[in-house]
């Protein structure tokens, strides 16, 4: 089940899947707590299994109003389920009632099939993001 969550609740799967380990107050990312963020979450078995943040960026200003896509997790032992997924396409339509254009993510290379999958296309050659790791820049347009 897909539901709305608050900022802190993301923090312990970032840290488990994202930054290695890291105490949480350095998987914060600036503009969780901004008041057109959200953030989601997945919950099987009442516990959250995986997360996303949603942020207002208009990375590719040109084409109106974006999202960005920040910090999806999903723990180990429930990959593959189809949670991101759910999250992502929860998001979607979240999103297309407000008449958002675009989301975007700076997806980990390993992720980018799953976003292809989902219909994003990428907009950038592989680049490194320092101590995490080989990205591409992705979109989808909503409209």
């Amino acid at each position: 089940m897909v539901k709305f969550i608050l900022p802190e609740e993301v923090l312990p799967l970032r840290s488990l899947m994202l930054r290695n380990g890291k105490p949480f107050e350095a998987c914060i990312f600036e503009g969780d707590n901004s008041y057109d963020t959200f953030h989601l979450g997945y919950l099987a078995d009442n516990r959250i299994r995986s997360v996303a943040t949603f942020m207002r960026n208009d990375f590719f200003p040109e084409d109106g109003e974006g999202y960005q896509l920040r910090g999806m997790a999903t723990h180990p032992d429930f990959g593959g389920r189809g949670y991101g997924a759910a999250l992502i396409n929860f998001a979607i339509d979240y999103l297309k009632e407000y008449n958002t254009d675009y989301l975007w993510c700076n997806a980990r290379s390993t992720a980018a099939p799953f976003y292809k999958k989902i219909g994003f296309i990428s907009e950038s050659p592989e680049f490194d993001i320092p101590g995490i790791g080989f990205h591409y820049e992705m979109r989808l347009k909503l409209k």
